[in-house]
């Protein structure tokens, strides 16, 4: 079976972890943030995971991760 290129974007966004599931960053944390509660701030520094819709997808971008 031929090598499959990597998507250069995605493999910078995305890890997989141990269980398999795609971590993701949260968005809404880059500018503007004077204008956005504490509380908000704090949870995007969290991660979060992929939705099972577009795990499938992601994961064909990333196939070596």
């Amino acid at each position: 079976m031929p090598k499959l290129k990597t998507h250069s974007a995605s493999k910078k966004r995305f890890r997989v972890t141990a269980t398999g599931k795609i971590k993701r960053g949260q968005a809404w944390r880059n500018h503007r943030l004077v204008s956005k509660s504490r509380k908000a701030k704090k949870h995007h520094r969290l991660g979060a995971y992929v939705s099972a819709a577009q795990e499938a997808t992601i994961k064909k971008l990333i196939p070596y991760k």
